[in-house]
């Protein structure tokens, strides 16, 4: 070997240009010594070191070479098995390459015939090799991927060295014994699909195979072939959806089957791709047919009566709803990318048809007889067979029209009706049985409401899931049973309402604040259950209600949503009042408390003991409420305070100026509490209502008796008609005279008068006076005319009042309209009243520019009945014992007298 590296070597650095006489001295590099015994028989390919020549060499450096050792029997001079060539490849790394060897050789015709028995035997004996090392019994047995131990790789290395076997038929070789032997013990698929690629890319060398070798090897391949097409006619029982190792064998045999395909065209015993494809659709069909009668057999014999039949056809048809689930997500990606087959469209067809069948048969035969059993299972069967529609429906660009189903909801719909009216009782049967059960506590830590609204609300999604599973493709049908559900739907709501009314009624009345929190509870539960109720509303819109503007409802529906609200709203106060009730008596206490603490003690410390009694009873109410429920109790309880603050000044009349500031330091102390910064009610809401009649009465008792009485002037010059035209109006001009000192009022005329005669008219006349009464102390009030039966009075009158102009310009000074109905024999009505406001008369505010003074514009007054806000500085007036007060008072009853009320 050494001698032979020489050569190499030498011929290399001479590049093979020297002559036989010219002297070259060559320097040593390296060598190599490998002895050929450790050359293995499949060869090797690796980095040696370069070695010394002696200690004194500095040799560095590798030298990658390829070894194949190749034993064959050579006829001629040497009878023995001699080592016949030893093939070295330098890489483009190292010097040269060259191949070494004993005596050339040739094969002869014997030797030919020998490699055809060489290529049977080695298949023979591959094959005895794959049954002894592939233990079927082993786990993970199907995964093997051939892997022969060292004895057995090297036998058949050198069998097929022997044999001189080319890369070609060794693949060939290797896939016939593989491919036969995987359909008696499975082998791995990705195994089985390097093999087909290793035959891919020596395939160039087809030409070179014998005829017997290339039918042996077309007939493997038709037989693995026809192997695959069995397994995918059991799809589902070899590969199945929810094994995912199932699955990836399943695209290997797919990619195998498709690769089968390159070796078409040197054998005309294959099928082409063409063929392939039919093939494989064939197979598929006939395994669904095969697949769906083994169900109908086992699930629904025809053979069995109608409603035993129904339950199986249920059955079977969420079976088959859910293998085509797995074709769309699971198989059709597979067989489209591999094989460009749709899958999922070819199954479909074939097992909805299949399913319609069964379906409309069955159907027919049961609807003559309609029990409300048989209701239930044909909805169920229903419900299935629409989302087997929608499922096709949900891919983009398919329509279902056209599909064996269309049509076939007209069947079911005696049934659905019927199952209406179970679902209705059985909605109201689960409703009963969770509040017997309820002890209207929290359920958990993280919720407020019990179980029964849990349950409740579980129940009200159920229906809005079974509704959108229904998908009644008829509009009208669809409105009118959606209509039908909704309304059930409403009163179960309302019966779950008064169960639990009932049950909080039913509880011991000394339970003191068990009770409250009980009553917490149901609040919670009353609004979970609101929410609720409106959401699965929302979802019962049928598919013509869907096309309308984004987010409204139709009509019934909407009208439905809105009653069932306005029912709960007022559910929620009557249970808020009932809970704010048990506090009444306290907060009462503590109000009371306020007004007889003496003066000598601070507002704070006067007030101290409320707000801590809120304060506790706030802190329970936060912790046991839900914050929609809390606003609605803070509001139930600010109105409560508000109220006893009222009753406690309506009780303390005549009182210290001291007794109303501390009310109003109680007003603002509560404000802040329920605001809290933020975190309350809003600020709007609270000073609101009530509460601004207890601001003005507060006020209004620090106020003088005069300052009451403008006041009582001013609320009429700001109050406005509700209704502009309920009880009229009145046209009128008024102006100042300087040079006279003297106001001037024409009333002109009078228009839509109410009629207060029997005879539908009235007799109207005008009451004209000047206020406050103590800034025109020497005016006396005058009237018009007596315009009898009529609704439209025209009377043109001019009225003088001697007054001075600083006394119009005063705070509250006005002119006060009274229009009344004159009556012979009882006492005349009143029909309005309005209130002009002399600041802005001309002459007083500015002096007149040019023209007549009756050339001014007239102004129209819409005349009113005095409203609260007026009434409260009459009431506070009458607590007052000045004779100022009680003389205006007195003068005032007498005109309320013939007053009617405010309707």
């Amino acid at each position: 070997m050494s001698r032979y590296f020489k050569q190499i070597v030498k011929s290399a650095r001479a590049n093979g240009t020297a002559g036989p006489t010219e002297d070259h001295t060559d320097d040593f590099l390296g060598c190599l010594n490998i002895p050929v015994r450790e050359v293995p028989v499949a060869g090797e390919d690796r980095w040696f070191r370069l070695e010394p020549r002696s200690s004194a060499s500095r040799v560095q450096g590798d030298c990658q070479l390829v070894l194949k050792l190749i034993t064959t029997q050579v006829r001629g001079g040497c009878g023995d098995a001699l080592p016949c060539i030893l093939a070295l490849h330098p890489s483009p790394r190292s010097w040269a390459g060259l191949v070494m060897g004993g005596p050339a050789f040739q094969r002869d015709t014997n030797m030919s015939q020998r490699g055809r028995s060489g290529f049977l035997s080695y298949m023979l004996l591959l094959s005895r090799l794959l049954q002894f090392e592939h233990r079927s019994e082993e786990p993970k047995a199907s995964c093997w991927r051939g892997e022969l131990s060292g004895p057995a790789a090297t036998i058949l290395c050198l069998h097929g060295a022997q044999n001189n076997l080319s890369a070609l038929q060794l693949a060939v070789l290797h896939w016939q014994v593989s491919s036969r032997h995987h359909q008696t013990r499975t082998l791995d698929y990705g195994y089985l699909l390097g093999l087909l690629e290793d035959m891919q890319a020596h395939w160039e060398e087809a030409s070179s195979l014998p005829q017997g070798q290339e039918e042996s090897l077309a007939d493997s391949l038709n037989a693995f072939s026809e192997f695959g097409l069995r397994l995918l006619r059991q799809l589902r029982d070899f590969f199945p959806a929810t094994n995912s190792t199932a699955v990836y064998r399943l695209e290997l045999l797919l990619k195998c089957l498709s690769k089968m395909q390159i070796f078409q065209p040197s054998f005309e015993v294959c099928s082409s791709q063409t063929e392939l494809h039919a093939d494989i659709s064939a197979a598929l069909k006939r395994g669904n047919r095969e697949w769906y009668d083994r169900l109908l057999s086992s699930k629904s014999p025809r053979e069995q009566p109608g409603p035993q039949r129904l339950a199986g056809l249920i059955e079977l048809a969420d079976a088959v709803y859910e293998d085509l689930q797995s074709c769309y997500g699971v198989y059709a990606s597979l067989f489209h990318s591999i094989t460009d087959i749709d899958f999922f469209t070819l199954t479909f067809r074939q097992l909805e048809r299949l399913v319609a069948e069964e379906a409309w048969v069955l159907t027919e035969a049961l609807s003559p007889k309609m029990t409300l059993e048989v209701a239930s299972g044909l909805f169920e069967l229903y419900v299935t067979l629409a989302d087997i529609q929608r499922l096709w429906s949900s891919i983009p660009g398919r329509d279902s029209r056209s599909l064996a189903l269309a049509g076939i909801h007209a069947l079911f719909l005696p049934a659905v009706k019927l199952w209406l009216q179970v679902l209705r009782d059985q909605v109201r049967w689960r409703l009963q049985g969770a509040v017997d059960v309820d002890t209207l506590e929290p359920m958990d830590a993280s919720s407020k409401h019990s179980s029964s609204a849990a349950t409740a609300s579980l129940c009200f999604s159920h229906i809005q899931e079974l509704w959108a599973r229904l998908a009644w493709p008829d509009p009208a049908q669809a409105q009118a049973l959606g209509t039908q559900l909704s309304q059930d739907l409403c009163a179960a709501t309302l019966f779950y309402t008064e169960l639990l009314r009932k049950k909080v009624d039913a509880q011991p009345g000394t339970a003191g604040e068990a009770v409250s929190e009980q009553l917490c509870v149901v609040l919670n539960n009353v609004e979970l259950l609101r929410k609720a109720a409106g959401q699965t509303l929302r979802g019962l819109a049928w598919p013509e209600a869907t096309s309308g503007p984004e987010g409204v409802l139709p009509r019934p529906l909407l009208s439905c949503a809105q009653a069932l609200d306005e029912d709960l709203q007022q559910e929620v106060h009557t249970v808020t009042a009932h809970l704010t009730s048990k506090m009444v008596a306290d907060i009462r206490k503590y109000v009371q408390h306020i007004s007889l603490s003496p003066d000598s003690i601070q507002n704070d410390e006067a007030v101290a003991p409320l707000m801590k009694y809120l304060d506790e009873k706030l802190a329970l109410l936060n912790t046991s409420l839900v914050k929609g429920n809390l606003s609605r109790v803070l509001e139930a309880l600010w109105e409560l305070l508000l109220q006893a603050i009222l009753r406690a000044l309506g009780t303390n009349l005549d009182v210290s100026a001291d007794f109303y500031g501390r009310f109003h330091f109680t007003l603002e102390a509560l404000v802040n509490f329920f605001h809290a910064e933020g975190q309350g009610l809003p600020l709007e809401c609270l000073k609101d209502g009530s509460y601004k009649r207890l601001e003005e009465e507060l006020r209004l008792h620090q106020c003088s008796t005069r300052e009451c009485i403008e006041q009582y002037y001013l609320d009429k010059l700001k109050q406005r008609s509700l209704e502009q035209n309920r009880f009229g109006r009145l046209s009128v001009r008024c102006h100042y005279e300087a040079a006279e000192q003297r106001l001037v009022v024409e009333v002109l005329h009078a228009a839509d008068l109410p009629p207060l005669d029997a005879n539908g008219l009235s007799d109207p006349f005008v009451i004209v006076e000047l206020g406050p009464p103590h800034l025109f102390p020497l005016v006396r009030s005058q009237r018009t005319q007596v315009k009898n039966r009529t609704l439209h009075p025209v009377y043109d009158e001019l009225f003088y009042f001697s007054v001075p102009a600083e006394a119009c310009r005063r705070r509250g000074a006005c002119v006060l309209f009274t229009v009344m109905d004159h009556d012979w024999l009882s006492t005349n009505d009143f029909a309005g009243e309005a209130a002009l406001g002399l600041a802005g008369v001309g002459g007083i505010a500015r002096p007149p520019v040019g023209g007549s003074a009756r050339a001014r514009q007239p102004i129209t007054l819409h005349l009113r009945r005095p409203r609260a806000q007026v009434k409260s500085a009459l009431r506070m007036l009458e607590g007052r014992t000045s004779k100022e007060a009680q003389e205006f008072v007195k003068r005032l009853k007498e005109l309320e007298k013939c007053m009617e009320a405010d309707p």
